[in-house]
């Protein structure tokens, strides 16, 4: 569905920018468009090989486990169970390398599950975690506004921050909510 959305935009626009005598600055605006989606890609490029050497670095270290045991307390309040890899995945969440933490996220998906063929709740909670949005260290936000050239970078942490643990906050309500709704119904075990 979603390319047929954008088709029907595309076509719309390119019709709309001749009707409108605008086409020789759409395809102006259509040709830089595509030389700063390659810089921005170059740029996130640098910053999330950076940021996996990093991970990779702390890992080695034992930094990740580390991080993971002083959350255990906190993941003990979200999850029944919190596995190692649960908690290694939002601690490399938090540390803004959402790609480091994929692969986390898979096998404690796999952990959780424990064979089952219908999520767990704790599955359920690790994934709205993981797509909450909490970061200490937004790196991809801060390589796309270094991209784009923005001025104010670093000013914008508090905000982050702030948005960040109240969206997990309200994320981690609701689905603790949900979860409770729809197994009192029946709909899950």
């Amino acid at each position: 569905m979603l390319p047929v959305v954008f088709s029907v935009i595309c076509i719309f626009s390119a019709v709309w920018s001749v009707l409108t005598g605008t086409g020789a600055e759409t395809a102006a605006a259509v040709l830089d468009g595509a030389g700063r989606a390659v810089e921005v890609t170059l740029a996130l490029l640098g910053v999330m090989g950076l940021w996996s050497g990093v991970m990779a670095v702390f890992s080695e270290i034992g930094a990740i486990k580390k991080l993971a045991g002083l959350m255990k307390p906190i993941t003990r309040l979200i999850f029944r169970e919190p596995c190692e890899e649960a908690v290694a995945c939002l601690a490399a969440n938090l540390l803004g390398v959402g790609n480091a933490a994929t692969p986390l996220g898979i096998s404690a998906l796999k952990k959780m599950q424990g064979g089952k063929s219908v999520i767990t709740d704790d599955g359920i909670m690790l994934t709205v975690l993981c797509c909450s949005g909490v970061s200490i260290v937004p790196t991809t936000v801060l390589a796309l506004r270094g991209a784009a050239g923005a001025g104010i970078m670093f000013e914008l942490l508090p905000i982050i921050w702030g948005v960040g643990s109240v969206g997990a906050l309200i994320s981690i309500i609701l689905t603790k909510l949900l979860c409770k709704v729809f197994r009192h119904r029946g709909g899950r075990t």
